[in-house]
């Protein structure tokens, strides 16, 4: 996350926010539990989830956090980050206007597009996965809850 400062027409300095989504997203439909999942991702890509602390977020200003079951996987070498979170939380919704996706596997330092295509192909010949799909985060309206 940056902060930028914008001039405007009377010399007044304005501080804009825009939230840093340099990460692949991708959107994935299955009616498997996160850890059966988990277990078929990690044979069919050969890489490695494992379970990390849920994530908190708070979706109302006056509600409890909201918690949502995440799963890590980190390349050394590329210094690759991949996370896999649940939408569906105690509460509500990760990304509430993506309601029928059930995952989304959020890659940081992740290096080029045919690595990605790669991926999803993967992704899509694990039989209880519906569809698995790039999401653009910029066209998303609760994108901040993508930034942890």
């Amino acid at each position: 996350m940056y902060l930028r400062a914008v001039y405007c027409i009377l010399n007044r300095l304005t501080l804009k926010y825009e939230p840093d989504l340099d990460f692949v997203l991708i959107a994935i439909t299955s009616p498997l539990k996160d850890y059966l999942l988990c277990f078929k991702i990690n044979r069919q890509l050969t890489i490695d989830f494992v379970r990390i602390s849920e994530l908190p977020l708070q979706l109302t200003s006056a509600g409890e956090p909201v918690y949502f079951s995440r799963y890590h996987y980190r390349i050394p070498e590329t210094e690759t980050d991949f996370f896999l979170l649940a939408n569906k939380g105690t509460e509500g919704y990760l990304i509430p206007e993506m309601k029928k996706v059930d995952y989304f596997i959020l890659i940081r330092n992740f290096l080029d597009e045919e690595e990605t295509e790669g991926l999803l192909t993967g992704l899509n010949r694990i039989p209880e996965v519906v569809v698995a799909a790039e999401v653009n985060p910029v066209k998303l309206k609760s994108k901040e809850n993508l930034i942890f």
